[in-house]
This record gives structure tokens, sequence and C-alpha cells, in this order.
């Protein structure tokens, strides 16, 4: 006897956590610039606070966190240690640039990582990689060149966001081999152990306020950071991705520069011109055409 085929609801949750995980994680640059504290210190926060949760994940997953071999977890506390750099990096560029730029630039991981590939493997692009790279290169320039013409500031905010997106393949190519070894939420759970005592000390070697100054309602965007960057954006994503290939979460993943856009002009008044758009549309396309050539499923682990 057949199993009976998937209910309409059960078909279509797997595609709506996909896109609310994207939402989810487009939020959070917004949570940053509410955040009553140092951009660093949000990112402290943002991982110190989901952490006790994520452990629980983990074992309510059944998901060691113990008896890992020594090499597998050298590997994730080191790739801790980017994570807490990208987060730092993003973070301090989120405060300088507009939002969109700032999503599309954080999330230029899978791109950096197809030319890491073309260096790994010694070969030349072929087929839509060269478009990926015309794209991404257009794309990049349109942006830089609008936030100059905004001001330095912007302009900078940008390399801060670029920076964050080559730390963050740098993690990725770190844990390889270690997400084949580790549950996603095991996974998650040491390299915010790790990322969240770098991130503490930068925020006090910068000087920054980590404990939010106004009061009680004040935690609240740090809270939401925590919430929607690292928990919801994360847990809806490890649960939707082994549903969808990589092409469609590349496409998903354009979910993300949309709500940030929104939230920039709704929040702050950022107004996107048609060269902003159309930089934007290049890098977007770049990206997903990235992801169409990599047989592996990237993700942004905070958004």
């Amino acid at each position: 006897m057949e199993p009976a085929p998937p209910s309409a609801p059960a078909r279509l949750l797997p595609l709506a956590a996909l896109i609310g995980g994207n939402v989810a994680l487009a939020l959070g640059p917004w949570f940053v610039r509410l955040a009553d504290t140092g951009p660093v210190a949000a990112g402290f926060w943002r991982v110190g606070l989901a952490l006790p949760v994520l452990a629980l994940l983990a074992r309510a997953n059944r998901q060691a966190l113990r008896g890992i071999p020594p090499g597998v977890l050298l590997a994730v506390l080191l790739g801790g240690v980017l994570f807490a750099l990208d987060l730092a990096s993003w973070h301090v560029g989120i405060g300088m640039t507009r939002l969109a730029n700032a999503t599309l630039f954080g999330n230029s991981g899978s791109l950096i990582l197809m030319v890491w590939g073309f260096i790994a493997w010694r070969r030349l692009p072929r087929g839509g990689e060269w478009l990926a790279l015309a794209a991404a290169l257009g794309g990049a320039a349109v942006l830089l060149g609008r936030s100059l013409d905004i001001s330095p500031v912007s302009f900078m905010g940008d390399l801060y966001c670029l920076a964050a997106g080559l730390l963050y393949a740098g993690y990725l190519v770190i844990l390889q081999d270690a997400r084949k070894k580790l549950g996603s939420w095991a996974l998650l759970t040491w390299s915010c152990a790790a990322s969240a005592p770098v991130l503490l000390v930068l925020a006090l070697a910068l000087g920054e306020p980590v404990l939010p100054q106004g009061g009680a309602a004040s935690w609240a965007p740090v809270v939401g950071l925590a919430i929607s960057s690292q928990l919801i954006g994360q847990g809806l994503l490890v649960f939707a991705l082994r549903h969808f290939s990589t092409l469609t979460v590349g496409i998903a993943l354009l979910t993300q520069p949309a709500v940030a856009a929104l939230a920039g002009w709704l929040a702050f008044d950022e107004v996107l011109g048609p060269l902003d758009l159309l930089g934007m549309a290049m890098l977007a396309a770049a990206l997903v055409l990235a992801r169409a050539e990599q047989p592996g499923r990237l993700k942004r682990p905070g958004g």
C-alpha cells in the first residue's frame, strides 16, 4: 500500500519556512541599528542570548555536544572566531551604509566561495560562473560608486560589509568537514560559544557600551536580534534547506535585500534610486547564479 501524499499544508510548510527564515534574517540589520549598545556589543548579545536556547535545541534533537573529536572541535572553535569577526565587521558596516547594501554585501560569501573554488581547483570559470562574476563586479561597482556619492562613510560601510562576506566565506571553508560530522544545532552551539567571548573583548576594546543604557525597554532590540537572526531565522532555515535545491535557496535569498530595503525606507528614510536598483539587481542575480553553480547549500547564520 502506497503512503498517502502529503497534504497541502505539509507541502507548503517548507516553503513558508524558507521565506520566513530569510525575512527573519533580513530584520537583523534593523535591530542592530535600534540597539542601545555598540554594534559589536549587539553581536555579542545576538550570540550570547541565543546560546542557551541553541544548546537546548541540540540536546532536544539528540545532537552530541560532548565527545566531539579534537580536530573537529578545533575547527568549529576557529570557525566561531571567524564568525565573530564577520559579525563585528558586518554590524559596524550596518551603522554606516544603507540596510539594503549591508544585506547584499554581507551575503556575498557564496560569490567569494566560488572564486575560492577557482583557486583551490586551479581552473578558470565556465558557463554561468563567468556571468555571475561579471554581474557581481558590475553590481558592486555601481553600489560602491553610489555610496561614495552619498558620503565616504557610506562607502566605508560597504567595504566593512564586503569584509564580513569574506570572513563568512572563510568560516564556511573551515567548517566544511565539521558540518558533515556534527548536527546543525550542535555546530551552531559551539560556534556561538567561541564567538561570544571574542565579540565581548572586541566591544570592550573599542570602548563600546555593552549593556543597553535606557532601562528594561532598551533590551528589546538586542533580544529581538537574538530571536530573529540566531533562533527564528536559523531554525526555519535548518528545517527548510533540506527540501530545496541550491537555485531555489538562492532565489529565496533575494527576500533579504528586499525586506532590508523596505525597512531602511520605512524606518530610516533610505531612498533607493534607479542606479541603486540596477546595482542591486546585478548583484542579486550574481548571488543566485553563484549558488546555482555550487553543489553545497550555503546559508548566513546570522543574516
